[in-house]
């Protein structure tokens, strides 16, 4: 059965205001990864129910927010990191995560070695290389598509 042409208007003005919402709850994520954020919180300011706020976010953007939001948190502790002048715990509660183990185990998952391992090799390395080179070298990456990275013995 065919629906009436307002019906479709209503279903792609609905559509459009999900976007903007959603672009809105990501935006938030940008600004405020270092912030307790949950999906209840930032479904109830974007005013939508979690579930669906999950659903559409996951559809929008290939991840759902939370996911979103530790990727966004894993890039900034690979800056902090690559400065070398924080410890692991510090940059771990510098980017809002509240236990050093998950941050560490997420960490080691999307960059492919764990932080520790990687702030010996940042600081190690030549400290001109531009920022915006560094930025792009170290994003991270989804789960599972990091290859990890075999520890040095010294």
């Amino acid at each position: 059965m065919c629906r009436p042409a307002w019906a479709r208007a209503l279903t792609a003005a609905q559509r459009l205001s999900d976007l903007a919402r959603l672009r809105r709850v990501r935006d938030r994520i940008d600004r405020e990864y270092a912030q307790p954020l949950n999906v209840e919180a930032l479904a109830r300011g974007a005013n939508m129910p979690a579930g669906y706020l999950s659903r559409q976010f996951r559809l929008a953007y290939g991840k759902s927010p939370y996911a979103y939001l530790m990727t966004r948190r894993i890039e900034r502790a690979t800056v902090l990191l690559h400065r070398g002048d924080l410890s692991v715990t510090e940059v771990c509660s510098a980017v809002g995560c509240s236990s050093p183990g998950s941050f560490s185990t997420r960490f080691t998952e999307l960059v492919g070695m764990p932080p520790g391992a990687y702030r010996r090799r940042a600081t190690g390395a030549a400290g001109a290389v531009p920022p915006r080179v560094v930025k792009q070298a170290t994003r991270p990456v989804r789960n599972e598509e990091a290859p990890v990275a075999e520890p040095e013995l010294a």
